[in-house]
């Protein structure tokens, strides 16, 4: 009897040890005070900390400003809440990169739509060969949340990119084309360009987590 209960102990504490690591191995991309571990990329957008949020505010007739990590990722699962200004179209970079790979370089590579256009959670080639959620599965969803809070889940793993607004799926998109271009690059938060005489217009992010699958 000791023996099948000893087991019993062993298999049950190995199923609590990999719960405890799915549920502990998320880490902050964002520490909720400075910038440290970002760099800005393209456009005059701002980027400033307000009450532990990053904030990215429109400049007027600037292109699209994008906050990147230092850090590259390639598989990965990765949660936020973000809450948008009506009039701003936004998005989040994911496995992107840099033209010639210089600092200067065009920001391209796949982006997670974050809009009130009712395409928000698709997946868009940002100067990567437009929408790469084809045109018959991009169905307008309300999912975001006019002037509230609104969670963002992804998961990229190989070829795949899924994710979820509030709880609710939206994309589960295979592209091997685009994977194999951009297998692996920088996480990038979207300011989007705005036409002279509109905005400003903000956009703020909390609450950024990520975890290496």
């Amino acid at each position: 009897m000791i023996r099948p209960l000893a087991s019993l102990c062993f298999v049950l504490a190995t199923i609590l040890s990999i719960s405890a690591a799915e549920t502990t191995d998320f880490v902050d991309l964002f520490n909720g005070k400075n910038l440290e571990g970002w760099t800005q990329r393209n456009g005059t957008a701002t980027y400033q900390i307000e009450d532990g949020a990053i904030v990215g505010t429109t400049a007027e007739g600037s292109p699209n400003s994008f906050l990147c990590t230092d850090k590259l990722y390639g598989d990965f699962e990765m949660t936020f809440e973000v809450m948008l200004d009506p009039g701003l179209n936004s998005g989040v970079q994911i496995r992107s990169q840099c033209k010639d790979d210089q600092p200067t370089g065009r920001v391209n590579g796949p982006q997670v739509e974050i809009s009130y256009d009712k395409m928000a959670g698709y997946i868009y080639g940002e100067a990567a060969g437009g929408w790469m959620t084809p045109d018959a599965d991009r169905v307008p969803n309300d999912h975001v949340k006019n002037g509230q809070w609104n969670t963002y889940r992804i998961v990229a793993k190989g070829d795949r990119i899924q994710t979820w607004i509030n709880g609710a799926q939206v994309s589960d998109l295979k592209h091997p084309e685009r994977f194999q271009s951009h297998p692996k690059g920088f996480i990038g938060l979207q300011v989007h360009g705005i036409r002279k005489g509109t905005g400003p217009y903000e956009v703020r992010w909390r609450h950024l987590k990520i975890r290496e699958l």
